[in-house]
C-alpha cells in the first residue's frame, strides 16, 4: 500500500541470525521488504516462509550478490516503484531494534524532515555497545565524512535510516553506487549535491536521532579491512562531489 512506509532489509546469508519476532513492531506499521542478496544458505527460504505468515513482509530475491549497497538500492527502487511515499532501510541483525526504527519513523512524520538517521551516540544511561576499536574507527570515519559532505553528521554508518520518497531521492538512486561500504555517505552526497536539474536537499532537512540502545551482533560482516575499503570509498566520493560542485 502506498500509504504505508516501506523499509528495506538487506539479507546475505542471514539464516542463523534472522529474528522473525523481532520485526513484529515494523510489520505493524510498515511494509518490510527483505532483499535476499544472492544468499548461498537457507536465507531465501526462511524469508519466503516469513512472507507467507505476515501480510506486510515482502521478499525481493536478487539472482547474484550485489553487496549491501546494491541490495539497499534495489530495495528502495522497488519500494518507490510500488508507490511508497516514505522509504527506509534497516540492518537484518536488528542491532538497531525494530521499536527504535519505528521511533525514527515517528520523528520523520512529526518533523517534516526529508531524512532521519539513527545515531549511535555513547551517552550515560544508554547502552550503545560497540567494541572500543570499532567505536574510534567509526568516529574517525564519521569526521572525515562530515568534512566531505559539509554537513555536521555524527554517524553516517548506522544502519537505520528513513527518507521521504521524492524526485531527488529517485535521482540519487538512478545509478549504482560506486562505494561498496560507504554508500550511505555517497547517498547523502547525491541528495545534497544532485545532478543538474534536480532539486537538492538542504542540510537542515536531515535529522539525526540518538538511539536509546544499539548492540553489536555477533557475525557482523563489517571488518577492519572493510573500514580500510570504506576509507578508499571516501576518496572516490569526495572526488565525485568536487566535480558536481564545480558545475
Amino acid at each position: 500500500m502506498a500509504d504505508r512506509p516501506w523499509v528495506v532489509v538487506p539479507c546475505y546469508n542471514e539464516a542463523e541470525r534472522l529474528d522473525e519476532q523481532g520485526f513484529q513492531p515494523l510489520f505493524d506499521v510498515a511494509d518490510v521488504l527483505f532483499v535476499d542478496d544472492g544468499s548461498t544458505d537457507t536465507t531465501l527460504g526462511l524469508l519466503q516462509g516469513m512472507a507467507a505468515r505476515h501480510p506486510h513482509a515482502r521478499v525481493l530475491a536478487l539472482e547474484r550478490n550485489h553487496g549491501k549497497a546494491g541490495a539497499v538500492r534495489a530495495g528502495l527502487q522497488h519500494a518507490m516503484a510500488e508507490g511508497a511515499e516514505v522509504v527506509g532501510y534497516l540492518d537484518a541483525d536488528l542491532a538497531t531494534s525494530a521499536p527504535e526504527a519505528v521511533r525514527l519513523l515517528d520523528t520523520l512524520r512529526s518533523t517534516g524532515a526529508h531524512a532521519v538517521f539513527g545515531a549511535r551516540v555513547r551517552l550515560l544511561g544508554r547502552p550503545i555497545e560497540r567494541p572500543h576499536l570499532r567505536h574510534w574507527l567509526g568516529r574517525s570515519f564519521a569526521t572525515a565524512a562530515s568534512l566531505i559532505l559539509r554537513m555536521p553528521v555524527y554517524d553516517t554508518q548506522c544502519g537505520a535510516k528513513w527518507f521521504r520518497a521524492d524526485p531527488t531521492l529517485q535521482a540519487a538512486l538512478a545509478t549504482p553506487f560506486r562505494a561498496r561500504w560507504a554508500f550511505d555517505v555517497e547517498l547523502c552526497g547525491r541528495l545534497l549535491v544532485p545532478t543538474p536539474g534536480v532539486e537538492p536537499w538542504p542540510v537542515d532537512a536531515f535529522i539525526e536521532v540518538p538511539l536509546k540502545a544499539w548492540t553489536e551482533v555477533e557475525g557482523s560482516k563489517v571488518t577492519r579491512r572493510a573500514f580500510a575499503r570504506a576509507g578508499i570509498d571516501l576518496v572516490v566520493i569526495a572526488a565525485a562531489l568536487a566535480r558536481r560542485r564545480a558545475r
